[in-house]
């Protein structure tokens, strides 16, 4: 039997006993085709897991982090599958920035459902990686509906907030370098006047900065920073993040690194402290 846009297996290697696999599907949300990349823990060989949902920073797709981040050892260990989306929808039809810049369009979408043309056509991000690919997977692999949610720079963005605007979705989450406050910064401002429209009360509702003083439930979050990260002056302000959280009595696990950048150099050295973070909140009960 051929279930509708039931993903392909595109790519398999085995990796700390399970398995690193990368799938495209067609996407109802995103109305193109899409890759993903999961890796499997070999537990799933004799029963279903939860799972880390991962987002990805500007330029990125769903393989960088599989072949940068070193999270497969752990997530073999903790019994973690590990779900990497790409950044963007992609393929013919799908719009780009027209002046060919990397912080909007492909490879650049916030994770935002869009609003405004010709974005609305593809950029539906949120009800792609909230709704319909969790849905998707765990009908067809051994996963249970139990999610965590991480990311890294404009994937840090994300997880923050789809985490805290789905608390019933994501037992917790965690970013590093997250851009914290995008409706203040050049990279969210150009980004949500594009997707969003010109009225910034609509950016606020995908500003983390705002949704932690919203009050009612925010999952556990935990967010590392580098001292030495090329972008935080001008584009993360992760310390306006901070301020919020406190003026919400909202726990925040934040810790500034000492020296470290926004690679993955820096996401390698701490990906087991944040999979250990997760696993606590991942029981089934």
């Amino acid at each position: 039997m051929t279930i509708p846009n039931f993903p392909d297996l595109i790519g398999q290697q085995k990796l700390f006993e399970g398995t690193q696999n990368r799938f495209r599907h067609r996407s109802d949300a995103l109305g193109c085709e899409m890759t993903f990349s999961v890796y499997l823990p070999p537990q799933t060989e004799k029963g279903s897991v939860p799972c880390l949902y991962w987002l990805s920073g500007l330029t990125c797709n769903d393989e960088n982090f599989s072949l940068k981040s070193g999270a497969q050892r752990v997530a073999a260990e903790l019994g973690l599958a590990l779900i990497i989306p790409d950044t963007s929808p992609r393929g013919e039809g799908v719009a780009e920035d027209p002046e060919g810049q990397y912080d909007l369009g492909l490879g650049a979408s916030f994770y935002v459902n869009a609003t405004q043309e010709p974005w609305s056509n593809h950029y539906q991000m949120e009800s792609y990686i909230v709704d319909e690919l969790p849905r998707l997977l765990e009908a067809s692999l051994p996963l249970q509906p139990i999610r965590a949610i991480s990311g890294h720079s404009m994937g840090g963005h994300g997880a923050l907030v789809l985490g805290m605007r789905h608390p019933k979705r994501f037992r917790s989450i965690s970013a590093f370098s997250p851009i914290a406050n995008p409706s203040a910064c050049p990279w969210g401002i150009k980004a949500f006047r594009a997707y969003l429209g010109p009225d910034q009360d609509s950016w606020l509702a995908y500003d983390a900065c705002h949704l932690i003083t919203r009050g009612g439930e925010t999952p556990p979050i935990r967010i590392d920073q580098g001292t030495a990260d090329s972008f935080l002056k001008n584009q993360l302000f992760p310390e306006n993040l901070l301020q919020a959280a406190q003026k919400a009595n909202v726990l925040l696990d934040f810790n500034y690194r000492d020296g470290y950048d926004h690679s993955y150099y820096f996401i390698a050295t701490f990906i087991e402290a944040h999979l250990r973070f997760h696993a606590q909140f991942m029981s089934a009960h």
